[in-house]
Parts: C-alpha cells; structure tokens; sequence
C-alpha cells in the first residue's frame, strides 16, 4: 500500500540536489532494451493482460491497454539534445498486499537494474538516501520535510476534517518495551479506564511520534518482520474523537511507501519514477480521461530510463494510497507523438 498525501515535487525540491545531471545514455538503435528496463523478451512471462487484471472497470482497461498498445512518450527533463523513447507499459503481476507492495513493485519494475534486491533491501537503501539528504539539508529545507511528515503521520486533528472522515497518527513502540506498555494500560482498566481510552493514553505518552526526520527513519525501517526494532501503532480518529486503535500485536504491520519514499528510491537509482493511477467511476473526471501519471524525479541526475507502477485510484480519498503493483515497459523506437496514448 502507499500513501499520496503531500506534494511530492515540493518536498523533492527542499533537499539538496547532489550533482548536476549527466548525458543520457541512449538506447540502441536497433530497438532493443535501454539499460535498467524491465522487459520481458518472451513476451508473455511475467506479463498479465489487461482483461486478466481483477478490479477494473471497462473504461480503465480500455485506457491501459491504450498504454500497452500505443506507448508513452519520455523524454529525458534535464537533457533536451537526448531523442524521446516510447514506452509500451504492461501489466507486470500481482505483489502481495502486506505494506511492503512499493518496493517489491519498484524490484519487479526495475527488472535487472534492482539488482537482485529485494523488498526489504530497497526499503533499507531508501531509508538510508533519506537519511543522507536529510542530513546535508538546510534548517529551512529540513523544517519543510518535516512539515510534511507531520501532515502525513503526526495530523493536527482540529483540522482537516472537511478533507478526511477519519485521521490517522502513527506511533512507534520499541518491541522491547511491549510487556511494560501492556503492564500500564492494564493499570489504567483496573482503575476503571475504557480499554481503548487507556492505550491511547499510554501509546501517546510513551511512544515515538512519526513527526520529523528521524521518526520517518525508524517509520519507513519496519517492514512487518520480527527482526524490526519497532512496532507500528495507529491511532484513528473522527471528528468525535477516538475510533480506534491498532495495537498491532502481532508486529506484521509495515511502513506503506509514501511519496517521500519515492522520492529517495528515484534519488538512490538516479531514475524517474511514475505513478501511473487509474481512477474508476467514482472518481473519474471522464471516461476519456481517467488515467493520470504522477512523476517522482531524482534530486540529482538521472542516468537511466524511467520506470513506472500501477495504482488503482479510490474516489473517498482523492489521491489514491491502495496497492502499487509493477509495470513492465517496453521500449520501442520513436513513432509521431500524435500516435503514442500519452506524452509525459
């Protein structure tokens, strides 16, 4: 799952740029794949067809086979002498649903340029780019991040209500320290404290707010495993109150990537990343136009070619944060834009 809440060109543009960018390296021109393309050269495995794809309505897999079809076209941001490539993008399968879908899709998209890591490796090489950049960032540039891990984690909940029905925040419990927290919540129903009332009261007392930097660190660290240092807890709120809290016992909750997330993998392999969400009916500005490409670029230079994930857009949110499963794309050569489903 992932969260899209914030800006994420605006928090891409607070951290400091690490170099200027560097020439594109073409692909051939015999047609064949730009390094770092997840492809499938059988042309069928490892690709599921848009009909197969569950959850679709009609208009949206008739908008995605348009993609797989005709192409999108890329041209490099930064480079304006590189020659475009057109993309063909297909569906690349299913990743399981257990909040590390971002990067076992991104490891899936990639193909051979992940390099053999996996989700959890990918999860550990972001969390390290963001720890890097925002080490070297400015007291201004940290304090606008922050902000919005704030508005992602940490919600002012005296506003925000005529946006969300229900308001998240995150806290971080040690695992070490989950018989003690349990011991002070237990002393509280004894006094006569409602359950629910008492973890909150001692979650927000005792664990680490998801409000800053560091915070995010330790967040966007937990990939559901027993080997994590933390816990997630989630704390759900109306605008009565308290709705409920996830007291995550089992510890198998894991940090969903956000746009920040994305940001420091498009950094780390020096590629844009684009979001490709695709509205239903609920949500569908018209039938015509009910994709939208969301660009994640680097802050620094890019070095290879795109690539691109799938999400199914939800209408109560406006801004998706379902499930992001990979898309394979196949490059091919240059055809007149006119022709191609989208230019990016």
């Amino acid at each position: 799952m992932g969260k899209l809440l914030c800006d994420s060109s605006a928090v891409a543009e607070t951290l400091p740029m690490h170099a200027p960018a560097v020439a594109w390296r073409e692909p051939n021109g015999e047609g064949t794949d730009p390094i770092g393309v997840a492809v499938d050269p059988a042309g069928d495995g490892g690709v599921t067809l848009w009909e197969d794809v569950a959850g679709l309505e009609d208009q949206q897999r008739k908008c995605l086979q348009r993609l797989q079809s005709k192409g999108v076209l890329w041209r490099h941001p930064r480079d304006k002498d590189a020659p475009p490539v057109v993309f063909h993008l297909s569906h690349g399968g299913d990743v399981s649903s257990d909040g590390n879908c971002l990067f076992t899709a991104s490891g899936k998209a990639m193909g051979g340029a992940a390099r053999g890591a996996n989700a959890r490796e990918l999860r550990r090489r972001t969390v390290q780019r963001f720890t890097v950049d925002i080490g070297s960032a400015s007291p201004e540039e940290r304090e606008l991040v922050e902000e919005a891990i704030r508005h992602m984690y940490s919600p002012d909940l005296k506003i925000g209500w005529g946006v969300h029905v229900v308001q998240e925040v995150k806290l971080l419990a040690k695992k070490s320290d989950r018989i003690g927290l349990d011991s002070a919540i237990d002393e509280l129903v004894q006094l006569g404290m409602q359950r629910e009332m008492a973890a909150e009261s001692i979650y927000k007392e005792r664990c680490i707010p998801v409000n800053d930097g560091p915070s995010w660190a330790k967040y966007m660290s937990i990939s559901g495993s027993p080997d994590d240092e933390h816990d997630i807890i989630t704390l759900q709120y109306t605008e009565e109150g308290l709705l409920s809290v996830d007291e995550n016992r089992a510890g198998h909750a894991a940090a969903f990537g956000d746009d920040i997330a994305i940001e420091c993998l498009a950094t780390e392999f020096k590629r844009e990343i684009f979001v490709v969400q695709a509205h239903g009916s609920d949500a569908m500005v018209d039938e015509e136009n009910c994709l939208f490409f969301l660009p994640h670029r680097p802050r620094a230079e890019i070095c290879e070619p795109p690539f691109f994930l799938f999400m199914k857009g939800t209408g109560w949110c406006g801004a998706g944060a379902d499930h992001y499963e990979p898309l394979i794309a196949h490059p091919s050569s240059l055809v007149s834009p006119e022709k191609v489903a989208a230019v990016l």
